[in-house]
């Protein structure tokens, strides 16, 4: 018998780092900290989410953005932690999760947002926290495990990720 795989979503950021559980819900990591102790409490927070994970889905670093370097440290701080715990994860682009959600790849923060309430009756108190919903509806989905259901032409675009294989036992 195979069961729908348990996915952690995460639009990581040095400031608010957006998390969907496995469960749907959706939280925002923030934190006090200062300078690099920020990538320290990221780290926890997520290693706490790490116990009975199939698959980690990130949102890949944006290309030109003026803070990939310092959102380059937060994936690799997150990435330990994943590999520590032996926890595969995968990188959506920007620009196909966009289009997963949307059909636009060049949606912005508010078309995400509206087009989870149309799909699901979803709210969420920041764009962060949106981010990381649609990118565990990203892995659902494309594990066979779809909450709701999108058009083809954009569950299509999720043929554009490096997809890995799950465990024996869940659904791919």
């Amino acid at each position: 018998m195979t069961s729908a795989p348990r996915i952690l979503g995460l639009d990581l950021s040095i400031t608010a780092t957006g998390m969907c559980l496995p469960d749907g819900s959706t939280r925002t990591i923030t934190t006090r900290d200062k300078g690099d102790w920020r990538l320290v409490a990221i780290q926890h927070a997520v290693r706490q989410q790490t116990g009975a994970l199939d698959l980690a889905v990130i949102e890949d670093l944006p290309t030109h953005a003026k803070s990939a370097g310092i959102t380059g440290m937060v994936h690799g701080a997150v990435r330990t932690v994943l590999l520590d715990e032996g926890i595969p994860y995968v990188l959506v682009t920007p620009a196909t999760l966009k289009a997963y959600a949307t059909g636009k790849g060049n949606a912005d923060k508010t078309a995400m947002a509206i087009a989870a309430l149309k799909r699901a009756g979803r709210e969420f108190g920041d764009d962060n926290q949106c981010d990381a919903w649609w990118l565990r509806a990203a892995g659902l989905d494309w594990y066979g495990g779809p909450e709701f259901e999108v058009p083809k032409a954009q569950r299509d675009r999720l043929g554009k990720v490096d997809w890995p294989a799950l465990a024996t036992g869940v659904a791919a």
